[in-house]
């Protein structure tokens, strides 16, 4: 279990140098992985007035979500985040910048925001973390307001990931059966059965249990995209929420997306031709 306190301590020493952009690499690049990837997505909310971005490191999404805004708020558990952002964007007039408890949005007012966004962060964040957030993200949405919010869905194989757990704490005790582990793990890959959590996602988080958290803070859920995310395994989730009775609202639509590695590997191949 990824604790508030692991999170912060990760984020707080790793060496970010590449600001992040790493993340990106399977892209091509963080211009493609934005442009081909994320803002599709999420384009008939932006441009609008006040946007919050949950958990930014030091910006790579920050670099687009600040021309999309007339007012940016950026909240982050490290402070080494938060003041790498004042650092990148300081000729940017329109980002308030606050370092949080890894739970609440005290940055935000009252139904003062209209769209909040966090994308290949939240993974990381156990369910305690999520209901946190989506009840200030009730507090804290206007009528119209949506967000949008990439989550893991790896605790729907927390099953799989437990046996796992098992026959390495046994084939630890001999090397012969720790090479046949390792075989058998990449046939099981192969054919999507894999037992690894490899990108340390959330492991009591599921797409289903973000829908009912949703409708525990008085929420809905209007969509969620399940993908894979370098690995066989659906280990991610992309949830859009927003108020019941706004003009967003509608009953929950999901689609389980395995194009989405496939989609991936096509923007990389574009990537080079259309990028600098």
């Amino acid at each position: 279990m990824a604790t508030v306190e692991e999170n912060k301590r990760m984020w707080q020493e790793y060496g970010w140098t590449r600001a992040g952009d790493e993340w990106s690499n399977a892209w091509g690049s963080a211009v493609a992985e934005w442009r081909s990837t994320i803002l599709p997505r999420l384009h008939q909310w932006v441009p609008t007035h006040t946007v919050l971005e949950i958990a930014p490191g030091f910006g790579r999404w920050t670099e687009y979500l600040k021309d999309l805004a007339q007012h940016l708020i950026l909240v982050d558990l490290t402070e080494k985040c938060i003041t790498a952002c004042r650092e990148r964007f300081a000729t940017a007039s329109n980002i308030s910048y606050s370092v949080n408890d890894g739970r609440s949005l005290r940055a935000a007012g009252d139904r003062s925001v209209d769209f909040i966004f966090s994308f290949d962060s939240l993974v990381h964040v156990e369910a305690d973390v999520i209901e946190a957030y989506l009840h200030e993200f009730a507090r804290t949405l206007n009528s119209d307001g949506v967000a949008f919010i990439h989550h893991s869905n790896i605790g729907a194989y927390r099953r799989r990931l437990t046996f796992g757990r098992q026959l390495d704490t046994v084939a630890a005790r001999h090397w012969r059966l720790s090479r046949l582990t390792t075989k058998l793990e990449e046939n099981f890959e192969r054919v999507g059965l894999s037992w690894r959590n490899r990108h340390w996602r959330a492991e009591s988080m599921t797409a289903r249990r973000f829908e009912m958290l949703c409708h525990k803070a008085g929420l809905q859920c209007r969509s969620q995209e399940i993908i894979p995310w370098g690995t066989s395994l659906l280990s991610d989730c992309i949830s859009v929420v927003t108020r019941p009775g706004s003009r967003w609202g509608r009953s929950n639509v999901v689609l389980t997306n395995h194009d989405f590695a496939r989609e991936i590997r096509y923007v990389a191949a574009l990537e080079p031709l259309y990028h600098r």
